[in-house]
């Protein structure tokens, strides 16, 4: 693929070696092993070491680690593929269209030679074996893909050419071998391949961020996602895996876990190529089978030397291939004499082992010995399995037939040459492994297609990703497979070249850099991150029990960091250390059996945003892969106020509030998945967590995470200000005129109200009814629905739905601000006063929709439960945050208990209107009691002025990040220019009742339900500030007992506080909705329930019981804010 300017990066887990790292003795050979014994639990040995050995229930397999893989340390023996092999059913038919041609490709690539000549225990072997077993190389000579250049005298002869040691199986030290590190490797780095070793991939994604794009560019999302790590990635549009049949097959069913669909045969046609191993020791024939040193080179002749590790191969009638080998001078002889063999015949064969060891130390002449190797044709019926706990491969070798024959010609062989022969203690002895990711042109029968393309589930391949090792075999070939899988390799290649170059004149073409390096790329903690560390979390998700595992990686580089995130806000430069990383695991049993795993995750902890300046977020942004296939996202979020120095501090550094979203697919039958919850921390896991940290800039990072934590809490020093604004550029949109009615109420009080007549709609309603008009009713001093500012306020969706909409500004608002009045005086007054003008202007027979808002609801209850107005002409209502009841919550509860309202009516004196804005003139007793207001605990401050006086009178109105940063300076700045405090005295009596009661205290309105004949829709905001959504509740409870003939809803809304119901920027996408769906069913005359709707209503009116969204209002931690405020009170 280089060559054909196609741009290739090789990862390799292991490390690249050159022929002096290779070991030269039994010392030196074992920290270059790494031993798995499945059986007893144990390993030992480093994860890249050279040899991988493999034990489990009676089998072996051993493979190579390295740049070049098992030609490391192979004996390099180069045999075409038998007939016989090629004609199994299981052979792909594709191959065979270029296999001839695609083979002497192989052989040229890696410059196979023939043995110039034969070596000493070739020529015994001949004679051992007799007319039983034939040379499986027929009439020639047997080639391997080693460089042959014959010296009399080692001393003279050059590196690179064989010098007959017999050490192939450790590696060749004279550099002779043609191993693919040295021929295909070196061609493709020459073409400009990149090669990364020491770096091991862990499994494939599919990128979720992938869009197919007519046109490339350097920024375009890759295909697929490499990862190396639980975090590290790399992207790639085409992923081949060569990793061996342990490695391919281990790297898929972790990339299965994640939710990459592969075939359910995966793991499945498992060969060891009858593979079986046994040693002959104590001959009397000059057999010359072990290796020799540097010293002992010069001592003998080429032609007396071991040679090569293999260098004849006999094949039986009965389809198995013998070999003999040279035993290495780095392997420990005993462990062909007695520790993983049995000795034959029974005797002290232990003995002889350690006692023929001694003699090789001593430099006494040894007995001769040799290693035998048998291949064949075993039945490919083997399994590799992953345990899902452990992510481990676990294997099951095929069942081999023909092992007792093996057994038997070895027999015979040690009775022709004498000696002891050691038969390995399990059953199958591999070094050969084939299949595991069969290729079929079936795809109910295979892994992959003949061209090495993965199937999913589907019978469809996935694009870009392929296999391309001996794990593609689907049988036993029964000879050396080395040639086979070049073959193999060859052939996929072809066809993968083709299909890339298509997908690039496709997608366009990314210029190609030559790069031709091959380097490490070891990810350590110094080098590429800063300071590592693991978080367990617990908690509930949708009421299920969850627990997340997760592994943070910070880093102070912004490389590999998107900048552009999803969260809130950024940290600054200072804190880039804050930002990083996640991998790791949830586990939610509830929902998915096997672990979530971590594709991509991010986490910032130290989130600012500009609208809340004293509050610091920790985010956590999480993609979820299943191996169901099914992807979520889990978004959380730690939020940090100042509160009462402190006091809840704990709670929100240790506490996640998160979302827990199901990503949609293109099934049109899928059920859409939101859920929330709470994950914890526990002190003890936030120990193990600090005792984790890792790097060396971890006490730069506990720093700056302290600091940020003393920046909030103990300086409360804001991070940036509210900006200001000009006039021009708060107004985003031209607003519609209306009409401004003065009106007289019946005390003599003059009030106003706009009115804005819906013009297009009248044109289209010829012969249609005309839409009732809608009489909106604002909370306390506040404007909700008439926002200039905002594009999609409630005012401009009502007129675009086609109703003429009025908008009262009664008493408190500060246009009409009264010195002396009550919120009765409002539902007894104002409320009567304007839809009378509505009457007047559309007759007695018609009917208004009402919308109110907190005190504006408590007014309207006032006039209807109070006889002031008749139901009779109100076609809905829809209450925001109010109803006849009101529930607060347990901060706000206790303010009203303080004696802070009859204090501040006090202060004020006479004049009862408080000017907000601090252009204004005030008097002392205003500013002092503006000064009181800015010294009141609230749960989120603010650096505007008028936003803290008044937030510190009611509490904070609404959370600061649901509004735009125009809206927060046009109502401090603009609307709310003033506070009229007079009603503040019966507002209390009101909060403290928990229900609308007279200016006396006197329940004079929950009396009479039945004045409450119409539809209601109450609407609470789930994050609660003020008012609880007990207040709707309790309020939908009393409508569907007392009124059960008319339809009753209740709305609780996830994400809102109080004010910011009506005027937050996604108000017109989650709560304008449910008023409108309200409005439109009365429209339609659907007020009105059948008798079985009325008796489920009835029922429910009786459900007094705890109301399933209280959860989080309540409780220790809502009480422990006024019990801190009451001690600072008393203090």
């Amino acid at each position: 693929m280089a060559i054909a300017g196609i741009r290739v990066c090789l990862v390799e887990k292991g490390r690249r070696w050159e022929s002096k790292d290779f070991p030269a003795d039994s010392l030196s050979i074992m920290s270059a092993v790494r031993m798995e014994n499945r059986n007893l639990g144990v390993s030992f040995g480093s994860r890249d070491a050279l040899f991988q050995v493999s034990i489990q229930d009676d089998s072996l397999a051993a493979v190579a680690c390295g740049l070049g893989g098992g030609s490391l340390v192979n004996a390099g023996v180069m045999l075409p593929t038998p007939r016989s092999a090629r004609r199994n059913p299981k052979w792909p038919k594709e191959w065979e269209t270029d296999w001839e041609s695609n083979e002497a490709s192989a052989s040229s690539m890696l410059r196979i030679q023939s043995i110039p000549t034969k070596f000493p225990k070739d020529k015994i072997m001949a004679e051992a074996a007799g007319e039983e077993l034939k040379e499986s190389y027929g009439d020639g000579e047997m080639k391997l893909s080693v460089t042959f250049d014959v010296e009399e005298n080692p001393s003279n002869s050059k590196m690179g050419s064989c010098l007959a040691c017999g050490n192939c199986l450790a590696g060749c030290p004279y550099n002779a071998k043609n191993s693919t590190d040295k021929t295909y490797l070196v061609s493709a780095v020459q073409a400009g391949c990149t090669i990364k070793t020491e770096c091991q991939v862990r499994y494939v994604v599919e990128n979720p961020d992938y869009v197919k794009q007519e046109k490339a560019t350097r920024k375009r999302r890759r295909r697929w996602l490499v990862f190396l790590n639980e975090i590290d990635f790399l992207e790639s549009d085409f992923v081949i895996l060569s990793a061996g049949v342990f490695g391919t097959a281990d790297i898929l069913f972790r990339s299965q876990l994640r939710g990459l669909k592969l075939s359910c045969k995966l793991g499945f046609g498992f060969s060891c190529n009858g593979n079986n191993v046994a040693y002959l020791a104590g001959s009397p024939a000059p057999l010359s089978s072990y290796g020799l040193d540097k010293n002992n080179l010069s001592k003998m002749s080429f032609n007396e030397r071991p040679g090569p590790s293999i260098s004849s191969s006999y094949t039986s009638s009965m389809g198995f291939t013998i070999q003999s080998a040279v035993l290495p001078t780095a392997y420990p002889y005993l462990l062909f004499q007695g520790i993983t063999t049995y000795g034959l015949p029974c005797g002290f064969w232990f003995l002889h082992g350690l006692v023929d060891k001694m003699k090789n130390m001593l430099g006494l002449k040894a007995s001769k010995a040799m290693i035998l190797n048998a291949m064949g044709y075993d039945q490919s019926d083997g399994k590799i399995t992953f345990e899902k706990e452990e992510e481990e491969i676990r294997f099951h070798p095929p069942h081999d037939l023909l092992l007792p024959r093996k057994i038997e010609s070895f027999q015979k062989l040690t009775k022709k040459l004498g000696g002891i022969l050691f038969m390995s203690r399990y059953r199958s002895t591999t070094v050969h492994l084939l299949g595991g990711c069969n290729a079929s042109s079936d795809p109910s029968q295979g892994v992959c297609n003949p061209y090495g393309q993965v199937f999913d589930r589907e019978s469809q391949t996935h694009p870009g990703l392929y296999v391309c090792d001996a794990s593609l075999i689907p049988c036993s070939i029964g000879v050396n497979p080395c040639l086979t899988i070049a073959t193999l390799a060859e052939h996929i290649s072809r066809h993968l070249v083709k299909e890339v170059l298509k997908y690039k004149s496709e997608e366009g073409t990314i210029p190609h850099q030559k790069l031709d390096s091959i380097t490490s790329m070891k990810f350590e903690i110094s080098q590429r991150s800063s300071v590592s560390f693991k978080e367990i979390m617990r908690g509930y998700i949708g009421g299920m029990p969850c627990t997340a595992y997760l592994k943070l990686q910070m880093t102070s580089e912004t490389r590999g960091l998107d900048r552009k995130s999803t969260f809130v806000g950024a940290s600054d430069d200072s804190t880039l250390l804050l930002r990083g990383k996640v991998g790791g695991h949830v586990v939610l049993r509830a929902l998915e059996m096997d672990k979530l795993q971590v594709i991509k995750g991010e986490v910032d902890l130290c989130v600012l945003d500009g609208r809340t300046p004293y509050s610091q977020y920790m985010h956590y942004s999480l993609l979820l892969a299943a191996s169901s296939g099914s992807r979520y996202v889990l978004e959380g979020r730690k939020v940090m106020n100042p509160y009462l120095f402190a006091s809840c501090a704990w709670r929100e550094t240790t506490t996640m509030h998160v979302t827990f979203k199901k990503v949609p697919t293109d099934s049109p039958k899928e059920e859409v998945l939101n859920l929330k919850g709470k994950l914890s921390i526990s002190i003890i896991e936030l120990f193990k967590s600090f005792i984790s940290l890792e790097g060396s800039k971890r006490g730069r990072f506990v720093y700056l995470l302290l600091h940020s934590f003393y920046r909030t809490y103990i300086s409360q020093v804001p991070r940036g200000h509210h900006k200001d604004f000009d006039p021009v550029e708060l107004l985003q949109k031209p607003y519609p005129s209306s009409i401004d009615h003065k009106i007289e109420a019946e005390d003599g009080f003059i009030i106003s109200c706009r009115q804005w007549k819906c013009i297009d709609n009248l044109d289209g309603l010829e012969g249609k009814e005309k839409l009732k008009p809608i009489l909106l009713i604002n909370g306390y001093a506040t404007e909700n629905y008439f926002l200039p500012t905002e594009p999609n306020d409630l005012v401009r969706t009502l007129l675009d739905e086609g109703h003429e909409t009025w908008l009262l500004q009664p008493r408190l608002h500060p246009l009409n601000p009264s010195n002396n009045f009550t919120i009765e005086d409002i539902g007894r007054f104002d409320i009567p006063a304007v839809i009378n003008k509505i009457l007047h202007l559309h007759g007695p027979l018609a009917k208004v929709h009402v919308v109110a808002h907190c005190v504006g609801g408590l007014a309207i209850h006032t006039a209807i439960m109070g006889g002031h107005v008749s139901a009779a002409h109100i076609a809905s209502l829809s209450c925001t945050n109010s109803s006849m009841f009101f529930k607060l919550t347990a901060s706000s509860s206790f303010k009203m208990w303080l004696p802070l309202i009859p204090i501040s009516m006090t202060i004020l004196g006479k004049k009862n209107i408080l000017p907000l804005l601090s252009s204004s003139k005030s008097t002392l007793r205003q500013r002092l009691l503006k000064s009181i207001a800015r010294c009141i605990p609230r749960h989120e401050r603010c650096t505007c002025d008028e936003c803290e006086v008044f937030s510190g009178i009611f509490g904070n109105a609404f959370w600061h990040e649901n509004i735009s940063p125009t809206l927060h300076y046009w109502l401090n700045k603009q609307n709310q220019t003033c506070l009229p405090m007079a009603a503040f005295p019966h507002l209390r009596k009101i909060c403290r009742s928990g229900f609308i009661v007279g200016v006396n205290g006197e329940n004079s309105y929950l009396i009479h339900p039945e004045r409450m004949a119409l539809s209601t829709l109450y609407i609470s905001g789930e994050r609660t500030l003020l008012v609880t959504p007990q207040t709707s509740f309790l309020a939908n409870n009393y409508m569907k007992l007392h009124q059960p003939g008319f339809r009753h809803e209740r709305v609780v809304v996830e994400g809102f506080g109080h004010s910011d119901l009506l005027f937050g920027e996604e108000s017109h996408v989650k709560v304008f909705p449910h008023i409108l769906s309200h409005i439109r069913l009365a429209e339609e005359g659907k007020n009105c329930v059948v008798d079985g709707e009325r008796r489920k209503y009835s029922k429910e009116g009786l459900a007094w019981g705890n109301d399933p969204f209280e959860e989080g209002n309540g409780g220790f931690w809502s009480l422990i804010s006024p019990l801190v405020a009451l001690w600072l009170f008393c203090c």
